[in-house]
């Protein structure tokens, strides 16, 4: 049997970098490798022995960021467990279902998460243990493990999708795929050398702690920011404080920083790696006027994990490009180890410039869903993965998404795309964030409806906003009308819930 655990690049930097710097809170470091990856084999032991954890069984992660995040991850791997990753900002009810769809056997949890918990522990949930607390203490107290073994085929992390339409589902990520993705990391997003820090401002149980396994393999510092939640003061202050620095965001998070004092210094930045949602083209010129040409973008989702496209800092930098804008609002380039396309109903390729279905195959793409063989079946079908976005690809390989299938709106005949009318809107002097939804309309099937947050002190005038868009885009394109709220509702990802907005709209009675 070919062998291959992720946790075996830890045990690596453990031995080969042990006086670099592993975790840091803050600007203080905690542990270096070599301590690092001695308190992980001694977890994996604890976990192996004191609990009695079978191989393959499962172990929920209920934690929000802190420096003991990456140790339990790869205790659970080097003990031949599989991670279950959780968003702490769940509801209760929420982190129930995950729990029992997984099948936990253990559950890891923030002291301030752990009593909404505790109801859940008998079958097959048998230990909840608070992470710092004493019962974790001395299972760090055990001798050290070997590393287990494990086939790029075993099962290491279930990650569970945001659930915005249903339940969530557990998308099952082997070892091979988690390695096949950190190399896409050093081909297509982050290829420059040095890598010395990864600041943790984003969740540790998505896409940072995904980020954090390449991090591993290069023995970077990870960096633990002190406030709980994100802070754009503090993470200048942590840039300021961490040479050749590079973060994870999701675009809200990036708009947050630009938002923040202009005159904070960002020279130790290396990278902002940009994904979860679109970045629109007016917040992403903001950034590369206030933070230079240090943008990244990845496209990705959890069934294959931070790999689907790229679009490098190198093409987002190069405003001299004649299709320049074309491409800075594109999400890139398949990734390595993948291929994509752009499909019609019936999966067959559509033509340069058309709309379709982005359907992924490759090393990084799951083997199906946890105990649900039908959602994989459809998910999977044909041997590629149907994300259920929608773009279109360039000649040169360069895929614009336009939305969700489920987010298109079908006027008069015609497909309206959201993200199209939105980027429209952002460029008005008065408009912070916008949403644009479909809702039923008697003539055209449906009409378009706009949900804007204006800046401080702006008043809506949909008369000049209608004189706006009729400069700039179709008239079947135009919002029938305006909603403007104080902030629009999002999930704990920082990604608009339109499935609200459209619940929202059809209560006002239309």
């Amino acid at each position: 049997m070919r062998q291959m655990n992720i946790a075996a690049h830890m045990q690596r930097a453990g031995t080969a970098f042990a006086e670099h710097a592993g975790i840091a809170r803050g600007a203080t470091v905690l542990h270096r490798y070599g301590e690092l990856a001695g308190r992980v084999s001694c977890l994996a032991q604890g976990l192996r022995s004191h609990l009695a954890l079978p191989p393959g069984a499962r172990v929920a992660l209920v934690m929000k960021n802190c420096p003991e995040y990456l140790e339990a991850l790869y205790a659970c791997w080097h003990a031949g467990l599989v991670a279950v990753p959780i968003n702490a900002k769940l509801h209760p009810a929420e982190l129930a279902y995950i729990l029992a769809d997984s099948g936990a056997r253990l559950c890891l949890a923030s002291p301030s998460l752990a009593g909404a918990l505790g109801g859940l522990v008998g079958e097959p949930l048998r230990h909840l243990i608070e992470i710092p607390g004493a019962d974790y203490e001395r299972l760090l107290r055990c001798e050290p493990a070997p590393l287990a073994e494990r086939a790029p085929e075993d099962t290491a992390w279930l990650f569970y999708t945001s659930g915005t339409t249903g339940r969530p589902k557990g998308a099952t990520l082997s070892h091979g795929n988690l390695l096949a993705m950190s190399f896409c990391y050093f081909a297509d997003v982050d290829s420059q050398a040095p890598w010395r820090a990864i600041l943790h401002a984003a969740p540790m149980s998505h896409g940072s702690g995904l980020y954090a396994l390449a991090h591993v393999m290069k023995a970077s510092c990870h960096v633990i920011p002190e406030s709980d939640g994100f802070d754009a003061a503090e993470v200048f202050e942590l840039i300021a404080a961490w040479p050749a620095t590079v973060f994870f965001a999701a675009p809200t998070m990036v708009r947050r920083l630009l938002d923040h004092a202009v005159d904070r210094p960002a020279d130790n930045l290396k990278a902002i790696l940009y994904g979860g949602g679109p970045m629109y083209f007016e917040d992403l010129t903001r950034g590369l006027a206030r933070l230079g040409p240090k943008f990244a973008q990845l496209y990705g989702q959890g069934e294959t994990p931070m790999t689907i496209t790229a679009l490098s800092a190198a093409v987002i930098a190069d405003t001299q490009h004649p299709r320049w804008r074309e491409r800075a609002s594109s999400v890139g380039i398949a990734q390595s180890a993948v291929e994509v396309r752009a499909v019609d109903e019936s999966d067959a390729a559509v033509p340069c410039g058309e709309i379709g279905e982005v359907i992924v195959r490759g090393a990084t793409v799951m083997s199906g869903y946890w105990n649900n063989p039908e959602a994989s079946a459809e998910t999977l079908r044909n041997g590629w993965l149907h994300t259920g976005d929608l773009g279109s690809f360039d000649a040169d390989g360069f895929l614009t998404l336009k939305d969700r299938s489920r987010d298109v709106i079908i006027s008069g005949g015609s497909n309206i795309y959201p993200r199209e009318v939105e980027e429209v809107l952002l460029q008005h002097a008065d408009i912070v964030e916008a949403s644009v939804i479909g809702r039923p309309d008697r003539d055209w099937g449906e009409s378009v409806v706009a949900y804007l947050v204006l800046r401080q002190g702006a008043a809506l005038d949909t008369a000049a906003l209608d004189a706006f868009c009729a400069a700039r885009i179709a008239r079947f394109k135009r919002p029938r009308d305006y909603r403007c709220v104080a902030s629009l509702p999002k999930n704990s990802y920082g990604k608009v819930l339109k499935k609200t907005l459209r619940e929202l709209e059809q209560n006002r009675g239309h």
